[in-house]
């Protein structure tokens, strides 16, 4: 729907002009005829927009209406957001606030249907922009592609141009110049060397970094404390182990100091 708001002025051969009342104009338009005529242009409904003069919005401020709080209505005054082209106006009975409610209801939806169309056409231009963009990357290698085939074209036409003659001094010159500049790009200890070994950093970085984005590991609680009685119980028995070797060793000694003991005793024997 669209709002147009229309006003009449009339003005007599004396040349003196009026301005016609809304209200006038309004009945003027809910006259039978009138109004068919109206609807068949389009025209739904018409409305009698009147304007009120300062000393009748200072009057209706100033005194608030039947069954309104005096304390509310000063709180409406203040909460007004634009006090020069809105008034307070209460709300009275359950009819008026539900009036009040299908308004804002419909005044909702409203904004979320023109929210919706902001957002699908947001949406096209976004699509736009990319098809856009993917466009002038295509035009670009399009034309670095015509660039190289007219370098390409520039050279043939002109070797076929110098064709039989003898090289110049400055084009000497110039091969020299680029003949030096190719071997120190390919010199090991300048850019090339330098370019590859910045490359070879990356790619360590770049691998070490994932190994540490991948190396990680979370334990639950109850996990960790089963972990932890095991390797108590572990210690515990690897304590118990090592008093019985110590005293495994223990015994070996003594049967050492036995066998040392009687070996010469034996021997005396035996002689």
């Amino acid at each position: 729907r669209t709002e147009v708001i229309i006003y009449v002025v009339e003005r007599s051969p004396n040349g003196t002009s009026r301005r016609v009342p809304a209200l006038t104009l309004q009945a003027h338009f809910e006259q039978a005829n009138i109004k068919s005529s109206l609807q068949q242009l389009g025209v739904t409904v018409s409305i009698a927009r009147t304007e009120m003069s300062p000393a009748q919005v200072k009057q209706l401020q100033q005194n608030p209406p039947a069954g309104v709080d005096p304390i509310i209505w000063e709180q409406a005054k203040v909460d007004n957001p634009d006090p020069d082209k809105l008034i307070p106006l209460p709300m009275v009975g359950f009819k008026e606030l539900l009036r009040r409610l299908k308004v804002q209801d419909q005044m909702t939806k409203q904004h979320q249907t023109r929210l919706d169309i902001i957002s699908e056409d947001i949406g096209e231009l976004q699509k736009n922009q990319t098809t856009t963009m993917a466009k002038i990357a295509q035009y670009k290698r399009k034309l670095m592609a015509l660039s190289h085939r007219t370098l390409q074209v520039l050279i043939k036409q002109e070797i076929q141009r110098k064709s039989g003659y003898a090289i110049q001094a400055d084009e000497e010159q110039l091969r020299v110049q680029l003949d030096t500049i190719q071997c120190e790009l390919n010199a090991p200890t300048q850019f090339k060397g330098r370019l590859n070994e910045l490359m070879s950093q990356i790619r360590m970085q770049n691998h070490f970094g994932t190994v540490r984005a991948e190396e990680r590991y979370y334990i639950d609680a109850d996990l960790l404390r089963e972990i932890k009685q095991h390797l108590k119980q572990q210690q515990e028995g690897l304590s118990h182990l090592i008093s019985i070797i110590k005293d495994d060793l223990e015994d070996i000694k003594l049967i050492e100091h036995g066998l040392n003991e009687s070996i010469p005793i034996r021997g005396g024997v035996f002689s």
